[in-house]
């Protein structure tokens, strides 16, 4: 069974999140122990109480997913689940790839995710950005339709997410805009999503750029197992390809149906496992590809299957 192991990012958190494979497993705690140590929050308490409000707000997403996520992965590794034939991670959840092939330290990786959050969260004024989903569009049309809409206000196609679910980032007008027209031609879904960022649009290139700066000042090592990015929808080559692709991550098209299209065409892989909160990646890969199923992976039940499931 060749398999690969994906990484959840932002919207995949929930209140009560791991809760019952903490219980079973000592590491998830001390992961979140260790987390907070580094950036003095802890956010497993937050991650257990909530609100669910406050775990939306980017500067608390970011490092809770990050560190939900690398937790699930040592819980793997202690349960004996062998490396991966290659791994991938959602938007965020590259960094949390990179902290399971070895590319980057936890502490390190932390670090960078908390400014990364920081920026990501300043970089537009508040109430001016966000994000919104067109669903049962052509990707090339919803390409064409945010060119059509774009001007001094912006709205871009940046999470190609599954065949026909599209998300789009950008101005908060520019993106209602998009949505009307949407509903104009047919679109089946088209809404506004409950983000106050527009991730992975140009607008977070001042983010991006200064965030590449801080990647500078951090020592990186070659990925163990292939890890296929994001950006590229490729492995790269080396740590200094890498670097390349992720300093441009922030203001860059997340290419998941690529990504994963990669993980069965170029390295083989006939099952995938999704380390971290939620099934939202599960959720994808059924619209991907149903002949290499996803397994969730977030609690004793969900882990025990995964485990037998690739042994």
């Amino acid at each position: 069974m060749t398999f690969a192991v994906v990484f959840p990012g932002q919207g995949s958190q929930s209140v009560g999140m791991l809760e019952e494979l903490a219980e079973a497993h000592d590491s998830v705690k001390a992961t979140f122990a260790e987390a907070a140590d580094l950036i003095d929050k802890d956010l497993w308490a937050l991650a257990q109480s909530g609100p669910a409000e406050a775990l939306a707000d980017t500067r608390i997403t970011q490092p809770l997913m990050f560190t939900a996520g690398v937790a699930v992965w040592r819980v793997l590794r202690e349960q004996g689940l062998p490396m991966p034939a290659a791994v991938a991670g959602h938007s965020l959840g590259e960094f949390t790839a990179m902290v399971a092939t070895d590319t980057l330290a936890f502490a390190d990786a932390l670090m960078l995710v908390r400014q990364r959050s920081e920026l990501m969260a300043a970089a537009v004024p508040e109430g001016q950005g966000g994000m919104a989903a067109l669903i049962g569009m052509d990707d090339q049309a919803v390409v064409e339709l945010c060119e059509s809409v774009s001007g001094d206000r912006i709205s871009e196609a940046v999470n190609f997410n599954a065949p026909g679910q599209v998300a789009i980032s950008g101005h908060i007008d520019a993106l209602e805009a998009t949505v009307a027209k949407a509903r104009e031609q047919g679109c089946r879904k088209a809404l506004m999503l409950a983000v106050s960022v527009p991730n992975h649009s140009s607008l977070m290139q001042p983010a991006g750029l200064e965030l590449a700066k801080a990647m500078d000042l951090i020592e990186w090592n070659d990925p163990s197992v292939p890890l296929v990015q994001n950006a590229t929808a490729k492995a790269a080559v080396d740590k200094v390809e890498l670097l390349t692709h992720l300093k441009a991550h922030v203001y860059n098209p997340v290419y998941w149906t690529r990504t994963i299209e990669a993980l069965r065409d170029m390295h083989g892989v006939t099952r995938v496992l999704e380390a971290g909160p939620g099934k939202v990646l599960t959720g994808l890969g059924k619209r991907i590809d149903r002949a290499m199923p996803t397994l969730p992976i977030d609690s004793p039940q969900t882990l025990s299957a995964a485990l037998e499931a690739v042994n």
